[in-house]
């Protein structure tokens, strides 16, 4: 989230008991299997690779037994693939028995950046223990070193800080035991006749499975917490592959347990040692509750889930409405939060007016579903909301909805008001298509927004266009490097970081997994 997200005054946290055992009865099972290296590398430099580093391979894997590693040497190794779990390596003395403690430094990383540029130098606003680099002195050697931490990555640098004079080491065997609750027998293959659909399809599930652990976690090697917004996203992703839908049962579950004293669902849920609701509100991510609740039901009949959770989705509807102003518009002011994308620029307002419309629509439909008497009450709210966004945000002589008292023009602005049908597809289509020509003041930064871009040009009968731009992104993304996809990716400025440092970004990350329900789901 952003540096602006301060703590909030303090809230009390009114546990629904019986929402929480329901979801501690739906923890999954995780599935495990054994990962070994597959070559030694050296990372060297290159200008037009991402962050100025490429991964060289140097030797198959299976010669690091044979190699000696003295004071100040290295090795560095790469597993072949993008990995979530837990290390193990076996250390054997090489000389003269040993006379001190072997200090080893591990440090693991998702890119080869992580390789080369040393954590020390760091400095970012994200605190840098989420760095992935391990310090251990060993006493008795030989010793089989077990790691506790789980990682997040595919390559692994083992440096000898210090032995002695009289001794070196072999690193015998290394190995992951890597981790997921998405079970791959359960994944449909997709073959799809476009060589670059498939493979873009292929890296996007490798993302997903590797953020399904426990729950849906947004990033398993920063936060490794369930986001609401990334949940909503990985969703829909998981029904057109793994099919974990009682994981997403799990999470919805989840957030309904832990509301605060107004029943406002917080942005997020830390695991560990319990579940502790975080203290950050967003006024979108409340809202998507509602949306990934209505797509769950209609993945999988679930009625009871849906009867039983229906009063948690109804009640941020109501806490939204609460933030309009006499206008029936989105109050914008230093009292509210949204998350919408990254760019710091950003005015939210007018997205979050459409985001609140997308989930009122999302809430009637559940209404009728249920046979609501809230029904009647929603349709006429959506009727009085789409008139006043067309009235105060539309802007006729621009040709745009604006935001805030600036009139901010944002792609995140058209491409809300379209996925909410605030406009007619003709329209919607030309808006679209107008943004990629007039190249609007505040473009997207993330896959988190780019997949509603997507999603939007679909919708809007745009599928060339929308396929055209999957492999513009996530296709370009994939030639540069990414076995997972990235939680953030600019293409016109690869070295992008919203924290200050390209060191601490998520390489493997929950909101950018969707191109296979884009793919699958509209049968691009």
């Amino acid at each position: 989230m952003t540096q602006a997200m301060q703590r909030q005054q303090a809230v009390t946290i009114h546990k629904n008991e019986v929402f929480a055992l329901t979801a501690e009865q739906l923890q999954p099972q995780l599935i495990y299997r054994d990962c070994k290296p597959k070559q030694i590398i050296r990372v060297v430099k290159n200008e037009l690779a991402v962050h100025g580093w490429q991964a060289e391979t140097i030797q198959g894997a299976e010669s690091l037994s044979a190699i000696a590693f003295g004071k100040g040497e290295e090795v560095i190794l790469d597993f072949g693939e993008h990995l979530v779990g837990r290390l193990a390596i076996r250390i054997i003395p090489i000389g003269s028995p040993p006379d001190a403690p072997l200090h080893l430094q591990i440090t693991l990383g998702e890119m080869p950046v992580e390789m080369a540029e040393s954590f020390s130098e760091y400095d970012g606003w994200l605190s840098s223990s989420w760095l992935q680099e391990e310090r251990v002195h060993l006493d008795i050697l030989p010793s089989s070193l077990n790691l506790d931490r789980r990682y997040s990555f595919r390559y692994v640098k083992l440096k000898v800080l210090d032995t002695s004079p009289k001794y070196k080491v072999s690193f015998a065997e290394i190995s992951c035991t890597a981790e997921t609750s998405a079970d791959r027998s359960l994944q449909a293959p997709l073959g799809h006749t476009d060589p670059e659909l498939q493979a873009i399809d292929e890296v996007s599930v490798k993302t997903l499975e590797e953020c399904m652990q426990e729950v849906f976690e947004d990033g398993p090697k920063r936060d490794r917490r369930l986001w609401l917004g990334d949940l909503r996203l990985q969703a829909l992703a998981n029904y057109e592959t793994f099919s974990g839908n009682d994981l997403v049962k799990r999470c919805l579950y989840l957030f309904a347990a832990y509301p605060d004293e107004r029943g406002r669902i917080t942005a997020n849920l830390f695991m560990k040692p319990q579940v502790i609701p975080d203290d950050t509100y967003l006024y979108d991510y409340s809202l998507f509750f509602v949306s990934t609740l209505h797509d769950y039901y209609l993945a999988t009949d679930d009625r009871n889930t849906l009867e039983e959770l229906w009063p948690s989705a109804y009640r941020q509807i109501e806490l939204a409405l609460e933030r309009l102003d006499e206008r029936g518009i989105v109050t914008d002011d230093e009292t509210w939060w949204a998350f919408i994308d990254w760019h710091p620029d950003l005015n939210k307002q007018a997205p979050a007016q459409a985001i609140l419309i997308y989930n009122l629509k999302c809430a009637l439909h559940l209404a009728v579903l249920l046979g609501n008497e809230r029904q009647d009450r929603l349709r006429q709210t959506i009727e009085e909301l789409t008139k006043a966004t067309l009235d105060h945000l539309w802007d006729s002589e621009l040709g745009y909805f604006v935001s805030g008292d600036i009139r901010q023009v944002s792609w995140a602005s058209q491409i809300w008001m379209v996925l909410a049908g605030i406009v007619e597809e003709e329209r919607g289509k030309r808006l679209l298509l107008r943004l990629q020509q007039d190249s609007a003041p505040i473009p997207m930064t993330t896959p988190y927004m780019v997949h509603h871009f997507i999603e939007a040009l679909i919708q809007m009968g745009e599928r060339d266009t929308a396929i055209s731009e999957i492999k513009k992104y996530w296709g370009q993304m994939i030639k540069d490097g990414a076995d997972t996809f990235w939680e953030l990716y600019n293409p016109s400025d690869k070295s992008f970081s919203p924290y200050g440092s390209h060191l601490i970004n998520s390489y493997c990350h929950a909101w950018s997994c969707t191109p296979t329900y884009l793919i699958r789901k509209y049968q691009l």
